[in-house]
């Protein structure tokens, strides 16, 4: 990834997260360790938001938060049980995913359990 790509700041995002990817930039705050797991885990994102055209990523994505929060009740649930994050998570580690990783890929995360 780029270097541009990545904008340590003091403000953005909130100090309960690492960093946060708006539009393919990745925001983190400046007294965060980001690792290269955190810079995949955001690749993965910024692959999801291009193939879905990034307006309609937030949207899907707003909206399954939502979902989430109706079924689990517990904001940080919700969050690791969206297809996106879970896509994310599952896949950080491995180096080579982004090399092998099918046009939306996310859709298989959509309807797995926790």
């Amino acid at each position: 990834m780029r270097q541009r790509m990545l904008i340590f700041n003091r403000f953005i995002p909130f100090s309960t997260f690492t960093a946060v990817n708006l539009f393919g930039l990745i925001f983190v705050r400046k007294e965060n360790r980001f690792t290269d797991v955190d810079l995949r885990h955001e690749q993965i994102h910024s692959r999801q938001m291009r193939e879905m055209l990034y307006i309609p990523f937030y949207i899907f994505y707003g909206m399954e938060w939502i979902v989430r929060m109706i079924q689990y009740r517990k904001p940080l649930k919700a969050y690791f049980n969206i297809s996106f994050e879970r896509e994310a998570y599952a896949n950080q580690s491995d180096k080579n995913y982004l090399r092998q990783r099918g046009f939306y890929a996310w859709l298989k995360y959509l309807r797995q359990k926790d």
